[in-house]
């Protein structure tokens, strides 16, 4: 796969996730599911010698990884997409993840084969187009479980695109939310992260270009962007509230293409904490 583990979120908690299929033959349009089981807790107490008791294989069955990973290579396509064993453990999330994995292949054979057919017309060459998508545990609360995705796409151009995405599932509400719906509004976030996002942001473009970045100057990329046009996604250090928020900024959005991607992490801090919405207050504390 193209994509790199996401450094903020392994910062953050990173999760994981198991199994692997073989390549598919060309136009596969479907993809089995494949994990590996893992075995039981250790220590669990002396086993008889002989064949394990139904009780303990219902044991060792319960723990076994849910997570997902698909993987196909073949002539037309490349496409890989998969999800940690905490989303697979959660039903509603699970078919939630399930459905986007088989919308985003189908989509992916339909524009590959489209795509091949008017190369073969146009006596183009044809290059396998890709959609490759990566979720991974952010941090796992007793009442959220917070997931980040980076996805890689390529449809024959000069080169592939890159990104992220992000999701809050609600485990007391059964439900997914996306991380900006937890405060009051949009702006009120962004006026509260605006400042410590562009000056981390600035000192991570210095690193990257050996040269001071001077806002408002030519260089198209010395100004700061909007945060909330790229990617929220919440944090925690210590397991049980969001302390920290993280931004994941896409290609081109703060630089240019070969600068790559930007992964900026902030403290929860009491400016932040007056924007979220009374509802989630208890579910967020300062981290700064």
């Amino acid at each position: 796969m193209r994509i790199g583990g996401l450094v903020l979120a392994s910062v953050l908690l990173a999760g994981g996730c198991s199994g692997k299929q073989a390549d598919a033959p060309e136009d596969q349009p479907s993809l089995s599911a494949s994990s590996e089981a893992s075995a039981g807790p250790a220590g669990a107490g002396m086993a008889s010698q002989g064949a394990a008791s139904d009780g303990a294989s219902q044991v060792a069955q319960a723990a076994a990884p849910m997570g997902r990973k698909e993987e196909a290579s073949n002539d037309l396509y490349e496409f890989a997409y998969e999800y940690p064993d905490q989303a697979g453990a959660i039903p509603g999330l699970r078919a939630r993840l399930d459905a986007k994995l088989d919308e985003t292949r189908k989509a992916l054979i339909s524009e590959s084969r489209d795509d091949r057919r008017e190369a073969k017309k146009n006596d183009f060459p044809y290059h396998a187009h890709s959609s490759q998508t990566s979720w991974k545990v952010v941090t796992d609360l007793p009442g959220w479980l917070s997931l980040s995705s980076e996805f890689y796409v390529f449809s024959g151009g000069a080169h592939g695109m890159s990104g992220f995405d992000s999701l809050l599932w609600d485990k007391q509400a059964d439900a997914a939310r996306k991380p900006e719906a937890l405060f009051t509004s949009e702006s009120a976030l962004r006026s509260a992260i605006r400042r410590p996002f562009c000056n981390a942001l600035d000192k991570e473009r210095e690193k990257r270009r050996g040269v001071p970045v001077r806002r408002g100057s030519d260089d198209m990329f010395s100004d700061c962007i909007d945060p909330l046009e790229s990617t929220v996604i919440l944090g925690s250090s210590n397991g049980k509230t969001f302390d920290r928020l993280g931004i994941l900024v896409g290609p081109y959005a703060a630089g240019p293409y070969a600068e790559g991607t930007y992964e900026i992490t902030l403290p929860v801090t009491p400016a932040v904490l007056d924007t979220v919405k009374p509802a989630y207050k208890d579910s967020f504390s300062s981290g700064g």
